[in-house]
């Protein structure tokens, strides 16, 4: 009866052990490029406007140029609900009264009793007041004038980017007030909407980037208007982007598609830099433009310059993105299949 060789049996079970390890390696390895090849994908449809509508889906407004609306003739100070006035007369000290207009629009005068003076001006309710004393017999020719102590509700309002109320007394110029909002963020749109009383239709005022034009956009505004400032125009980074999010595009200067990119962190290794994708709609139209954003980077294709509402988006590789959150292992694995395939 012949006897196994011990040496022999142990290097046997070594081989066995080395080719069991290998394959449990390799069929993990299959397994887990399996896993990264089979992520299923879904597909989305644009469901916009409908192709029959006629108007615009983003209209934009044009600057007002009407001289007559952007400047106006001086107006007098009306007197609104919750102004505090003096009343005083020429010549005499006995009578001074102050008094605030109530929310019916009247005041409470001695002498007169109440009048109703709100949407007056200072001018005619002066009048109104001298007239009333001249009629009671307390006086002959009454000369009064009319001093306007607080006045909350002759203010402008700001809303949108800039938020807050400017006192305005008669009338201040546009960049006044602005400056007394604490001014345009960078967020601001250049373009600003007037929304006053008795007009039809808004006023468009264009403030531009030129300082040596900023004359142009400096309009009288008075009280009881309401500014409207827009957001200015942004541009949305959606896919392999280190930060995704919105970049606001600056007035004075284009935004191109690097400079989104390094706002926006810069590409991610698991983008597919081949296949960029810039998503635009002008009207009831959307359009793709496909860049090879590597072709750019090295300088061998243009830089393109992107609009407000563009949307950038970078794919993602699937296998870029399994190797990049597997980590080291998968590359560890992924070298250890490489270095069994080429031994002989």
């Amino acid at each position: 009866m012949s006897r196994q060789n011990p040496f022999n049996l142990i290097s046997h079970n070594r081989v066995s052990l080395r080719s069991g390890i290998l394959s449990l390696r390799l069929l993990t390895i299959i397994a887990m490029a399996a896993l990264c090849l089979y992520i299923p994908t879904a597909n989305a449809q644009f469901s916009g406007p409908a192709v029959s509508m006629s108007e615009s889906a983003s209209p934009t407004a044009a600057p007002t140029t009407d001289p007559a609306i952007l400047y106006p003739a001086g107006r007098d100070v009306f007197l609104r609900q919750g102004d505090l006035i003096t009343v005083r007369l020429y010549g005499t000290m006995d009578y001074t009264p102050s008094v605030r207009i109530s929310l019916d629009g009247t005041v409470q005068l001695p002498l007169i009793g109440r009048l109703h003076v709100e949407g007056l001006t200072v001018h005619q309710a002066e009048s109104l007041i001298a007239t009333r004393l001249k009629a009671a017999g307390m006086y002959r020719d009454p000369q009064v004038t009319i001093e306007i102590a607080e006045a909350p509700g002759q203010s402008v309002t700001f809303t949108g980017e800039v938020h807050g109320v400017v006192p305005v007394q008669g009338q201040r110029r546009l960049l006044d007030v602005l400056s007394a909002a604490g001014g345009l963020p960078p967020t601001a749109s250049h373009i600003i909407t007037i929304d006053r009383p008795g007009n039809p239709q808004p006023i468009v005022i264009d403030l531009g980037t030129d300082p040596a034009k900023s004359a142009n956009g400096n309009v009288p505004v008075f009280p009881g208007d309401t500014i409207v400032v827009p957001r200015v125009g942004v541009v949305y980074l959606l896919g392999a982007f280190k930060i995704e999010g919105a970049i606001p595009i600056q007035q004075n200067a284009p935004l191109t598609l690097m400079q989104a990119a390094s706002l926006g962190g810069g590409v991610g290794f698991q983008g597919k830099l081949n296949d960029l994708r810039i998503i635009r709609t002008e009207g009831l139209t959307r359009k793709v433009v496909d860049v090879d954003i590597k072709k750019v980077l090295n300088g061998k294709a243009p830089d393109p310059v992107l609009q407000a509402n563009d949307i950038v988006l970078l794919p993602t590789s699937q296998m870029k993105a399994a190797i990049k959150g597997g980590g080291a292992g998968v590359l560890i694995g992924l070298g250890t299949l490489l270095l069994y395939a080429t031994r002989p």
